[in-house]
């Protein structure tokens, strides 16, 4: 039988997300979590919603699996994200002991990898998955933002 619940298919639902956030006019990033093949928790960015530099999607949708497992860590859950997590998210999954952390693209800016921020050893990493349409949405966005 094959599995419908592949990587594709859960960054397609945190492009959902990012869809959202930038109807909002937040900057399209689209964060869900996943444990067993269900999504317990999904946002988007709320920085200008909510008027705070911390409400990025990975940290909304953290603090909603949290509460969703009634515990702090995320140990056993995948987090899907549409752009590679910055050096703050990066360091909240980190303390969460996310399992695995799929995203689809690479931020050569700010992105825990440029900044050289570590995740928990246990945590395993995949990316580029949906890469080309999460950064198309990015460079659509700033492209209006610049008209």
């Amino acid at each position: 039988m094959i599995n419908p619940f592949t990587d594709e298919y859960f960054m397609k639902k945190a492009l959902q997300e990012a869809e959202a956030a930038f109807d909002k006019g937040e900057i399209p990033v689209g964060a869900i979590i996943v444990i067993d093949n269900k999504i317990i928790a999904r946002s988007h960015n709320l920085t200008e919603l909510l008027n705070d530099v911390t409400a990025h999607a990975e940290m909304q949708s953290i603090t909603a699996a949290a509460n969703f497992l009634g515990g702090k860590y995320l140990i056993g859950c995948t987090l899907y994200v549409t752009l590679e997590p910055c050096q703050m998210c990066a360091g909240a999954l980190y303390w969460s002991q996310i399992s695995k952390i799929v995203y689809g693209a690479t931020d050569d800016n700010r992105g825990y990898v440029k900044m050289g921020t570590q995740l928990h050893p246990k945590t395993k990493v995949v990316n580029g998955i949906l890469a080309d349409e999460a950064a198309d949405l990015m460079k659509r966005f700033f492209a209006e933002k610049r008209k």
